[in-house]
């Protein structure tokens, strides 16, 4: 019994001890980053004894700080239960927003609130609970847009931040590589390039990064490319070596003569222990966007603006900015010309974990920034964006499900269907009346088409069946002018409202619809009398009636649309009254229909108010009520025509 018990005695002080020097070795590699290899061990610790909240909560820190917070879940939840703190509450709801448990995540974040009462720690979680409401508020930005896995180009490893340069596509990759990263126990990212024209990449063609050689033992990633093409900029980091730079840097490499220089320290990182990456040039070259972790910032990564100077260095950094930089983090900026800014983020509303934005002015002028939409956005890590074609085509990054190894290369193009085109070809047909009633064609007629704004948009002469064609836009208005010597110049409105297809409804991309309208134009001769029907006016009375107006707007008409002519305006009565009271009679009420053409906008010295009294009858002698009706009448004549 004694010496079974002292070899149980001695096995259990073994255990104890092997399960010990486990742990320390988890801590170690979690204290230098190896966070991949932290968390096999801790798993084995957690094997044999999952009630060791140490190594649980370095597993969660090791999962969340190799950017696999959705993976510490479970880990989180537990140290809330067990082992309740602001961080323990904070990380919770983080993971639990990566993996779309909105609900779960609030209550996450007000635990986190209350259990502290720093200010600062205060702060993050409130931002944290501002921003969950807007997640359901997140609409597409580009609507109709296609989002591809690119297959061919992707490989097992990681494959990101595509950008182009001279037919060459650029881009980051682990798939060469003969070292793991101890970080993600994934092989070091290097630089690439393939020969690309738009979205068409020779992904058969992949080549190391031939400008300058990519280093062993380290990570390179996220190449910037000046507009030029002569200034390479990338981060590079990660080594083991304790005789490198303690974190990421940024580094430069310059073509000179016939190559590029050998890749330099950036001034622009400033301190050696700041994290710098994600570097983009403006669109003209004058500026450099990246990503710090220096302090100053508003929490996290931020994005800052460093300024080329005379040297052809880049400094003077600045902050971004609240509007946005975030409590999170913000990455992988890209600038377009027309000034809109894309970023990636963590920070800002989302669907998981980096989103992609963009950043705009509004018609105030002020700057707003608005999530892409699920069309971009997953639950995962979306970022590095690059237009091929801006805006309707280019590239993203992202380790969504359903991909072909870690972070893939997606493209994306607008799938927005092409619009139906309806044209409408509008015949129209110059008439006159001939001295038997009878419309003939009358060609050599000048008809000119105005559209909407009043802009000349066509003009031509009737051809010998009078005819002249124009090309109109649906559901469009326009107006019409016809003109010939010797005739009266005539305007008239045209729409095409109501008159073609919808749209939706066609199956051909080009329908022509065709559509006839006539206008008949009026001899122009001089003396030559025309009556105004309908001109009525209460019995011995001259006021101008109100059912009089429309005959005479269509007088108004014809005098601005015949601005050269001068006209006499006649009024004339029936016989039933003295000579001079019918004749005062009647010139008042001419004087009064000159009057209301002189308040439509006539000129006073294009008219001649007349009154003629019962001098003219047309029937004399007459018995009948319509006879005296056909006697009393308003007339218009062309007296003068300037120029004439």
């Amino acid at each position: 019994m004694k010496s079974i018990f002292s070899a149980l005695a001695l096995f259990m002080l073994l255990l104890l001890g092997s399960c010990k020097s486990l742990f320390e070795k988890g801590n170690e590699q979690y204290l230098s980053g190896q966070y991949q290899y932290a968390i096999s061990t801790f798993s084995q610790v957690l094997a044999k004894d999952s009630s060791n909240l140490s190594a649980r909560r370095l597993l969660a820190e090791s999962y969340r700080l190799s950017n696999r917070i959705e993976a510490s879940l479970p880990h989180y939840q537990r140290l809330a239960k067990e082992d309740p703190n602001f961080n323990t509450h904070f990380f919770l709801g983080q993971s639990l927003k990566a993996n779309q448990k909105w609900e779960d995540a609030k209550l996450a974040f007000e635990a986190a609130s209350v259990s502290t009462s720093d200010d600062r720690l205060q702060a993050r979680a409130k931002q944290e609970l501002a921003t969950l409401p807007k997640v359901k508020e997140i609409t597409d930005y580009f609507a109709n847009y296609q989002l591809v896995n690119y297959n061919e180009l992707n490989s097992a490893g990681a494959d990101y931040s595509p950008v182009i340069s001279e037919d060459f596509l650029y881009f980051t990759s682990g798939r060469a590589s003969s070292r793991l990263y101890p970080a993600t126990g994934t092989g070091y990212h290097q630089l690439f390039r393939a020969r690309a024209q738009g979205l068409k990449v020779d992904a058969a063609g992949v080549e190391l990064l031939p400008e300058f050689e990519n280093e062993e033992g380290l990570n390179q990633a996220a190449l910037a490319i000046s507009p030029d093409g002569n200034t390479l900029i990338y981060a590079r980091g990660n080594s083991t070596s304790s005789k490198d730079y303690p974190e990421t840097m940024l580094f430069v490499s310059y073509f000179r003569g016939a190559g590029f220089t050998q890749p330099i320290w950036m001034p622009v990182n400033e301190e050696d222990t700041w994290w710098n990456s994600t570097p983009a040039f403006s669109s003209d070259g004058t500026e450099l966007y990246f990503a710090s972790n220096r302090p100053g910032g508003f929490g996290g990564i931020d994005l800052y603006k460093a300024t080329k100077l005379a040297n052809g260095d880049f400094g003077n950094a600045v902050n971004l900015g609240p509007t946005i930089n975030t409590g999170g983090n913000e990455l992988f900026p890209r600038q377009t010309k027309d000034g809109k800014f894309f970023f990636a983020s963590d920070g800002h509303p989302g669907l998981g974990k980096l989103d992609l934005f963009v950043a705009e002015k509004n018609q105030d002028g002020v700057q707003v920034v608005s999530n892409l939409g699920a069309s971009f956005n997953s639950q995962a890590d979306d970022f590095g964006i690059y237009f091929t074609e801006y805006p309707k085509a280019g590239f993203i990054s992202s380790n969504r499900a359903g991909g072909k190894g870690d972070d893939d290369i997606y493209f994306f193009e607008d799938k927005t269907p092409k619009p139906k085109i309806v044209n409408v070809l509008l015949n129209v047909y110059t008439k006159e009346v001939k001295g038997d009633g009878k419309e003939a064609v009358l060609p050599q007629t000048r008809v000119v088409l105005y559209g909407g704004d009043k802009r000349q948009l066509g003009g031509d002469l009737s051809n010998a069946q009078g005819r002249v064609r124009f090309t109109l836009s649906p559901e469009s208005e326009y107006s019409i002018i016809a003109s010939r010597s010797g005739y009266f110049s005539k305007s008239f409105p045209y729409t095409t409202k109501g008159k073609t297809p919808d749209p939706a409804t066609l199956i051909q991309e080009v329908t022509n619809i065709t559509l006839d309208t006539t206008i008949v134009l009026d001899q122009l001769i001089l003396e030559k009398a025309i009556v105004l029907d309908n001109i009525y006016y209460d019995l011995n009375k001259a006021d101008i009636r109100s059912d009089a107006s429309p005959e005479l707007d269509k007088l108004v008409k014809i005098l601005k649309d015949n601005p050269s002519i001068r006209i006499e305006l006649s009024s004339h009565t029936d016989s039933r009254s003295s000579d001079d009271y019918n004749l005062t009679l009647s010139q008042q009420r001419a004087q009064s229909a000159v009057d209301y053409l002189v308040s439509q906008g006539i000129a006073a010295d294009r008219l001649v108010a007349k009154g003629y009294g019962e001098t003219q009858l047309l029937i004399p002698n007459a018995q009948t009520e319509e006879e005296h009706q056909t006697n009393r009448r308003t007339e218009f004549k062309v007296i003068e025509i300037k120029g004439n």
